[in-house]
């Protein structure tokens, strides 16, 4: 049995044994209790028992269960950016593995310098590193927040400041804690289906929460929630000029190239992917036996498969597979194992190859040209089957003998792997032999948490409350694997040599000198302290040494804050952090080879780990370090809470400054850098030599695997991970919020939330080997809206429930499809987009029968805004940017039922 096989056994039998423990299970109903903030506890950010969200030194938002479930959207990054005005996340489109694990931001920078914790313990990572994630995301590697299924949390805290002194790696923007239901009676089932107002996109989800006790010890309890749904794909796409040309030149065989149970009338489908057998299950539990020992364990397991189409291929002048000098002649091959088939020339006149010559070719067995069998080209089809789970066990409670020390001692594993699959497409280099559909290959991620903590109230004369003094240890293993895919997605075949391809064209094979297991292992300690020096004044500090032992040593981190009550309406805050992120396993070793659309013209692209054997002489030709270091924070916050006329109200400043920022940089000319450095070794080059010849005699030389360069004749744009630029990101946080009455038995809440960040490139890497172009600057700089803003009015009436949302989103801007190479070009593009503000807003109404039942009714959109449209739009067939920060669909309207008992 693999570790795979055995990580979905231990989640579902934790879920089956949490079960077995409830022999005497009981429904009661849930009861609804409005608390004021002063109450709300929270337990990221601080480890004091019973501290406030109210009462911490730095900004933490509390979004409860209600405001999570009255979205009208399933998928929890979306509901975040419903609620965060900081975090941003956008539909992805054609973008190779982001589609299937969409990235997110927060505070404007990457989405792995957030860490995400369920119930306080760190989640795993997703196996999906983004290629293409608009310059802010590439690279990088966080958790899959969607598996979270939205019915199952009981709120969400939201810590908007450094904390890698009190959590470790990764927190530079913040921490996002998603704590889970932990009723033991009450349960709630939901239902909702949702369309676009143009009819694509249908969404249906199907979701249950049931609270039970266990008898087992002092009562426990075991919660536990499930959700299945799907979700149909959007058509946002414009016929391409180059698709009109070829029916203008009469090739029908274009016209209709729908796949699957995807038809449109459009030839190249763009839009948001299809999400097919998206199911999960989450459970919780503890049984206390003592007041001294409690047991607990929660746990997941998940699954889904992500579909969407890639760009299309045209049958005239796409290199590597029907032509290789931009579709003046069609690339023949001769089938004949010693050249001698004479294959003729086909000339291609007016997008029209000469009927003559290629019906000479068709009947001749020694010769082929891949316009017999794909005369319209194709559009492949890409995705992935997402499997997610994970299990944590612990023991915590209070030491014996009314010590006050409390402990936790727990083990986390989780695991995450990403089965990739592209279908209708080829093996250029296989000719007539190629297969359609191909398994290129798997990413699985797992984790390793061992972590032991303590806290202890120490009593003294000094101050207004005991010093919160807590203690910890912990070890982690991060591994990262990549495993081959079937030999027809990498195989270099039989006309390789004569300029096809090799490997599946869009998403290369995975090769065995790519795949391995690859582990970084790290432990550390650290101390953390909070009290409240007056009755007024709370100050809180922390350090914490970690050391990664198996790749670049150990780093220490520290953070001060402060909160003083200036009054009964008033509190000033501050806090000042250091701060870093790690570089994964994955990042180090990451490679993958895929096809892109670059200033209009589809080009293979691969990413190289420089450890690797062609990394390595890169990196010597470079004069770079082969190995990635931390990246380094300073992060400063301040800001205020108030409470006056009954407007509660904070305001927070931050300024966060990164040093060495991991990233996948931009694109290096490979292959001139090999050649040199090759020659330079006395390895014989064939004079002019092709891509193909050159990489050939590198790869007999010994110094790289000709199977990494999948695509090889016609990829010549490479890319590695660095820590090349350093940025200064700083932004002000408002949130307030009022409740009123606007009749007699009527309660109505006001909330405004408001965003404004500001990222700046400080140090672009222009000395160094690797800089950053100026179109990735600019997209690092501007790609997300600098404000974001929303205004949401809540209404209860009796049964009845109403809400109105008003959402800003500000100007952005985007290059044209990644074109981002040229330093000599306005703004680093070719063809720069800009992007004004938009306004959306969204509706929900609800009656509730009996107590028990809503009938829910909403729209998201409701004036069916959409982006500007797109000015290159029939260059690549997309009708809107595709970072467009509120998507691209339009208009959304929903139906859902709720029962609660």
């Amino acid at each position: 049995m693999d570790k795979a096989s055995l990580m979905r056994g231990v989640a579902l039998a934790t879920i089956s044994f949490q079960l077995f423990c409830v022999p005497n299970a009981s429904l009661a109903q849930s009861e609804r209790i409005d608390i004021d903030d002063d109450d709300i506890i929270i337990t990221t950010g601080t480890r004091r028992s019973a501290r406030s969200a109210a009462n911490t030194p730095a900004p933490i938002d509390v979004i409860g269960s209600d405001e999570v479930l009255n979205q009208g959207d399933t998928d929890l990054l979306n509901i975040l950016r419903n609620s965060v005005p900081s975090f941003n996340v956008n539909t992805q489109p054609i973008t190779v593995a982001a589609t299937l694990v969409r990235p997110a931001n927060l505070r404007g920078l990457s989405p792995d310098n957030t860490l995400v914790l369920l119930n306080g313990k760190r989640r795993h990572r997703s196996a999906i590193i983004t290629r293409f994630g608009g310059g802010i995301s590439d690279g990088a590697h966080g958790p899959d927040v969607s598996v979270i299924p939205a019915i199952a949390l009981k709120q969400i805290e939201v810590l908007r400041d450094g904390a890698a002194s009190q959590y470790g790696s990764d927190a530079i923007a913040g921490v996002i804690n998603f704590v889970l239901r932990d009723d033991a009676d009450g349960a709630i089932f939901e239902a909702e289906y949702g369309q676009t107002y143009q009819g694509d996109g249908d969404q249906y989800s199907l979701s249950a929460n049931v609270g039970l006790p266990i008898n087992i010890g002092q009562g426990g309890f075991m919660n536990i929630s499930a959700e299945y749904g799907e979700t149909d794909g959007t058509i946002r796409s414009v016929q391409r000029s180059d698709v009109l040309g070829l029916n203008e030149a009469g090739n029908t065989a274009v016209t209709d190239l729908s796949v699957n149970t995807v038809t449109t009338d459009v030839t190249q489908i763009w839009g948001q992917p299809e999400v097919n057998d998206d199911y999960t299950i989450f459970a919780n539990a503890a049984i206390p036996f003592s007041e001294q020992i409690e047991f607990y364990t929660f746990g997941n397991y998940a699954e889904r498969q992500v579909e969407g189409s890639f760009f299309f291929r045209n049958p005239n002048n796409r290199s590597g597979i029907f032509s290789n000098d931009g579709g003046e002649t069609l690339l023949v091959g001769d089938l004949t194992a010693n050249g001698s088939g004479a294959c003729p020339t086909i000339n291609v006149t007016n997008n029209v190859p000469d009927p003559v010559t290629l019906a000479q070719v068709s009947a001749d067995p020694n010769c082929f040209v891949f316009n017999e069998i794909l005369p319209g080209g194709f559009v492949p089809r890409f995705g992935g089957n997402l499997e997610d789970s994970s299990v944590v066990v612990g023991l915590r409670g209070e030491l014996p003998m009314g010590t006050g020390l409390t402990y936790d001692v727990s083990y986390t594993y989780g695991q995450n792997e990403a089965d990739f699959f592209i279908n209708n497409t080829v093996n250029a280099s296989l000719g007539p032999d190629t297969p359609r559909d191909f398994d290129p290959g798997t990413y699985r991620q797992s984790d390793d948490n061992f972590n032991v903590d303590f806290a202890y109230g120490l009593a003294n004369n000094l101050f207004a409350s005991d010093i919160g003094l807590a203690l910890g240890f912990e070890h982690r293993a991060e591994t990262f694997e990549i495993i081959v895919g079937e030999p027809a997605s990498s195989a270099i075949g039989p006309l390789a040599s004569q300029g096809f391809s090799s490997s599946s064209n869009g998403f290369g094979g995975f090769t065995a000198s790519q795949a391995g297991e690859f582990v970084q292992k790290n432990y550390a300690v650290y101390f953390d302290t909070e009290t409240d020096i007056t009755e007024d004044l709370v100050f809180q500090g922390a350090v914490r040494y970690e050391d990664f032992y198996t790749s670049f040593g150990g780093t220490l981190n520290y953070k001060l804050g402060a909160l003083y009550r200036v009054n009964d309406w008033l509190r000033l805050r501050s806090t000042y952090s250091t701060g870093f992120r790690a570089p994964t396993s994955g990042q180090q070793n990451f490679s993958a080879v895929n096809t892109a659309l670059s200033g209009g013209l589809l080009q293979d692209s691969g990413t190289v780990p420089l450890t690797s054997a062609a990394g390595q002489l890169v990196a010597d030709a470079l004069g770079i370090d082969t190995a990635l270091s931390p990246e380094e924070s300073k992060n400063f916050s301040v800001g205020f809470a108030s409470n006056l006329g009954g407007i509660d109200l904070t305001v927070d400043y931050f300024n966060i400054r990164t040093e060495g920022r991991i990233s996948i940089g931009d694109d290096q000319d490979f292959f001139g850098l090999l050649v040199a450095t090759a020659d330079a070794n006395g390895i014989a080059l064939p004079t002019n030599p092709t891509t193909f010849q050159a990489l050939t005699a590198l790869d007999a030389g010994g110094i790289l695997n000709l199977s990494d360069f999948a695509g090889s004749e016609d990829l010549v744009r490479f890319n590695f991970f660095t820590n090349a630029f350093s940025t200064r990101t700083q932004g002000i946080d408002v949130v307030a919020s009022k409740n009123f009455q606007i009749y007699n038995g009527s309660s109505t809440i006001a909330a405004l939330a408001f965003n404004w960040t500001d990222t700046n490139v400080t140090d672009a890497g222009r000395d160094t080997p690797a800089p950053l172009s100026l179109g990735r600057q600019e997209e690092l700089e501007d790609n997300l809206p600098a404000t974001r803003g929303s205004l949401t009015l809540n209404h209860f009436d009796g049964p009845f429930r109403g809400l109105v949302r008003l959402n800003y989103w500000g100007s952005y801007f985007e290059c044209y499809l990644g074109d981002t190479g040229d330093n000599s070009l306005p703004r680093g593009c070719g063809s720069p987009i800009e992007v004004g503000d938009d306004v959306t807003v969204d509706l929900e109404a609800a009656y509730t029968l009996k107590e028990r039942v809503q009938l829910i009714a909403g729209a998201q959109n409701v004036f069916d805004t959409v982006p500007v449209e797109n000015p290159f739009a029939n260059r690549f067939g997309g009708q809107f940017p595709t970072t467009s920060p509120f998507g691209f669909s339009g208009g959304y309207y929903y139906f859902k039922v709720r029962a609660e008992f």
